[in-house]
């Protein structure tokens, strides 16, 4: 058999992507893994005044301080639920491709799963939903409808400013009005 013979009868493989799957009260959300820089459980935080009920707050984590939104209390108004399934998901955050990625927080429920699907299986689902921009489309399968969450459309202009500020704060300022 020639070799244009058998790279005619290869069928290309199906293009598979991990998700991490995770659960806003009953129903089942998904992020891309290659967004995930690490999965830790659910951290104290220092609360950050003033900021949006869904912004959960600050922690350490390897030198650097990073921002924590509750996915739940974004989306549905309610705080993610105490449990041993709660996890603290660190995401590459980039809005823009001018953009460095920053270390995001996210608190997600049951974020215990993962799932390899074709990235191709999500479809639209018909609705613009202007106030929740980050949910994409979505999948069906036999535990009902998955929806991708896209990460660099997690927070708008106002909250972004809030969480990574561009020029960041100046310490000097702080020091000159002790």
């Amino acid at each position: 058999m020639s070799e244009l013979a058998v790279k005619r009868g290869a069928v290309m493989p199906v293009k598979q992507s991990l998700f991490l799957v995770f659960r806003i009260g009953n129903e089942r959300y998904a992020l891309q893994a290659i967004e995930v820089a690490e999965v830790l459980p659910h951290l104290p935080l220092k609360p950050i005044p003033r900021a949006p009920d869904w912004v959960a707050g600050v922690f350490a984590y390897r030198g650097a301080v990073v921002p924590v939104i509750d996915l739940c209390a974004l989306t549905f108004g309610q705080p993610a639920q105490a449990r041993t399934s709660t996890r603290l998901v660190l995401v590459h955050y980039r809005p823009d491709e001018a953009t460095p990625a920053q270390l995001l927080g996210l608190i997600l429920e049951q974020a215990t799963d993962t799932l390899r699907c074709n990235p191709a299986d999500f479809q639209p689902y018909g609705l613009d939903n202007r106030q929740a921009p980050y949910l994409g489309p979505v999948r069906e399968d036999a535990q009902g409808l998955l929806q991708w969450v896209r990460v660099a459309d997690l927070l708008d202009e106002q909250v972004r400013a809030l969480l990574f500020p561009s020029p960041p704060l100046d310490l000097a300022q702080f020091e000159e009005q002790g």
